[in-house]
């Protein structure tokens, strides 16, 4: 058995190499143990699926797993996202649920992640308490006790969860803008569901890439450049106003303008942030990653909201907007949840808030970037994974948190804070952050300037620092 870990966001492996049957029903086991040790079991797990290869019948092998510790469970009929599994964790006050996914992984990864009964992703403190159970199972074994068949149900997810987005927006003033969109589940879990809203209130759309592909058309189902470029094509080529793209399992957006300009995560919850606090007047802070868009600060500062830093991972954001009252919560990698919905991460909301502001403004989304660009100063984003040799992360986060380094090109270094990994500050053009992952070798360099052209070889200059050393 290979080890397992936990990490930002539940358990990835290979499929066949360790995310194996066995291996499924270990991490099962130990979630079972938690829920019998601290919720409150007889509320049942809800289990849910994405549309990767052999998801249903790992979710079957968990649901059978929960099922033996004599907790009831509820199990996906079809492949849900897992936003959806999420929103019904919380509407039907179950003691938690379980989602088979690798998120934006590519299709030969397939994963686990833990909801708590709150509807979002577990806390850190959930997850050291599902982390401890683990290491108990890994030593002891699973016990062959047989599942509880009676007590495994079917569940309908998509209907609540439908129900539930369709009262999120705005129809009456959607429907009078006449943008036409295209939808981009990226053969992932959120295939056919904003499609079917739209077209349900009578807004013009078209969905790309519906079919479900457990390869994912041979890219990864991560809504970024250059995956999503069936979705600029098909933007420019029908003339549409906007393309929206859902990650695997649909937590994380990104979104395409009329031109096929990639919209990125940043630029979206500034976005999303300037209409909610601005033209919405809603109330409530703001809470962001680490690695997150300084223009989120300068928009939170005008109206007046306090900004909560966290490190990378939305389990932060989300213990932040439990504790707190957020408006809008988000990350670098596309997963922005507000307190209109849930303290959780669902790209078809976050598309369907976009039109939203759209209509609102008679604007494109090129436009409103164009806009916040000229009020806030321009901000562009730019990041590296870097694979590197063992002790090569260690070694180059220890070279940039070094008080003697001083200068990198043409600009010093005028402050450093370490909240996670380091980031140097570039008197007053941007910054530079770097951050290893805590499961592979590979080290995340991140930067953010005044210039496209600056970021770029802000990033350059440290990859080839780097790889020196």
């Amino acid at each position: 058995m290979t080890d397992i870990q936990f990490g930002t966001d539940g358990w990835r492996g290979i499929i066949a190499e360790d995310f194996t049957f066995e291996n499924v029903r270990t991490v099962a086991h130990a979630i079972a143990r938690y829920v019998v040790r601290a919720e409150k079991p007889g509320a049942g797990i809800l289990v849910g699926y994405d549309t990767r290869f052999g998801s249903e019948r790992f979710a079957r092998t968990v649901a059978e797993a929960i099922s033996a510790a004599n907790i009831p469970v509820w199990l996906a009929a079809e492949a849900a996202p897992t936003p959806a599994i999420s929103l019904l964790v919380k509407l039907r006050g179950a003691a938690g649920g379980i989602q088979i996914t690798a998120s934006h992984n590519p299709y030969q990864w397939n994963g686990v992640k833990y909801k708590a009964s709150y509807g979002s992703s577990a806390s850190p403190a959930i997850v050291a308490q599902i982390e401890s159970e683990l290491a108990k199972v890994l030593r002891e074994g699973v016990p062959p006790l047989p599942p509880h068949k009676d007590l495994i149900r079917s569940l309908d997810v998509r209907a609540p969860y439908l129900e539930t987005l369709d009262a999120l927006v705005d129809w009456d003033r959607l429907r009078a803008a006449q943008f036409r969109f295209v939808i981009d589940p990226m053969h992932g879990a959120g295939r056919g569901l904003l499609r079917d809203l739209f077209r349900r209130h009578e807004i013009a759309c078209e969905e790309i890439r519906g079919t479900r592909d457990p390869l994912f058309g041979g890219v990864n189902p991560e809504p970024i450049e250059p995956h999503i470029a069936p979705l600029q094509q098909a933007v420019v080529q029908g003339k549409f106003d906007a393309g929206f793209a859902l990650d695997g399992d649909a937590d994380r957006i990104g979104a395409v303008d009329r031109d096929g300009a990639f919209i990125n995560p940043h630029q979206i919850f500034a976005i999303l942030l300037w209409h909610l606090a601005g033209a919405r007047k809603l109330e409530g802070a703001v809470a962001k990653t680490f690695s997150t868009t300084k223009m989120i600060d300068k928009i939170a500062a005008k109206f007046g909201r306090q900004v909560w830093e966290t490190p990378v991972g939305f389990k932060y954001i989300c213990d932040r907007m439990l504790e707190s009252d957020i408006l809008l919560g988000g990350e670098e990698s596309g997963g922005i949840g507000t307190k209109l919905h849930l303290p959780e991460r669902d790209a078809t909301v976050n598309a369907l808030l976009l039109a939203e502001v759209m209509a609102w403004h008679r604007k494109s989304l090129g436009e409103l970037v164009a806009l916040l660009h000229a009020e806030f100063g321009e901000h562009h984003y730019g990041r590296v994974d870097l694979h590197v040799k063992n002790g090569q992360k260690e070694k180059a986060i220890g070279h940039f948190s070094d008080a003697k380094f001083q200068r990198l090109l043409d600009w010093p270094i005028v402050r450093r804070e370490n909240l996670d990994g380091i980031k140097v500050y570039l008197d007053d053009i941007g910054w530079l952050m770097l951050r290893a992952s805590g499961t592979e070798n590979m080290l995340r360099i991140y930067s953010e300037t005044t210039r496209r052209e600056t970021t770029k070889r802000v990033l350059d200059s440290v990859v080839a620092v780097v790889q020196q050393m």
